[in-house]
């Protein structure tokens, strides 16, 4: 594989594991001290699931750089993965909980604008991005759902 593949793989993994790390300690917190919603998963299953997932965005993305015309994928990808890495931010490390749950609604449409030009452009590429599509939809949830049940307690939240 040549190294700007490699490159092109990696920088999600990466991005998302510096993010995580700035906020380990505060997910971890938080997961325990407030209430969860119906189906929430074990907090264990965010660092499985999130290294698969940019695993996959990483892969899709090799796919979209072979694709003649890609510029408007690639844009939503990169619009896609900024707020992505915002939202961690927004919800772990500064306890912007409202304002995380309106962006985890914008990220899940980036992701899907994502999906559909990536599949537009090659037909792997979107599929590879289908999970992460799902995902962020359980993710929009967990969060409108936890704000919900949490949203009185003044520790929950800085807005």
């Amino acid at each position: 594989m040549k190294i700007k593949n490699w490159l092109l793989v990696g920088a999600p993994l990466v991005g998302g594991t510096f993010i995580g790390r700035l906020t380990a300690d505060n997910a971890k917190a938080d997961y325990e001290k407030y209430k969860q919603p119906p189906f929430a998963p074990p907090k264990e299953t965010f660092g499985i699931v999130w290294p698969l997932l940019y695993t996959m965005m990483g892969i899709a993305r090799i796919l979209i750089d072979e694709s003649k015309e890609k510029d408007e994928a690639i844009i939503a990808y990169r619009t896609q993965l900024g707020l992505n890495y915002l939202w961690s931010l927004l919800y772990f490390k500064y306890k912007y909980r409202g304002t995380a749950l309106i962006e985890s609604f914008c990220l899940f449409t980036a992701v899907l604008v994502t999906a559909i030009k990536f599949y537009q452009k090659n037909t792997w590429a979107g599929l590879l991005l289908l999970p992460y599509v799902i995902w962020s939809a359980f993710a929009s949830y967990l969060n409108g759902a936890t704000w919900f049940l949490n949203r009185d307690q003044a520790s929950y939240s800085n807005e």
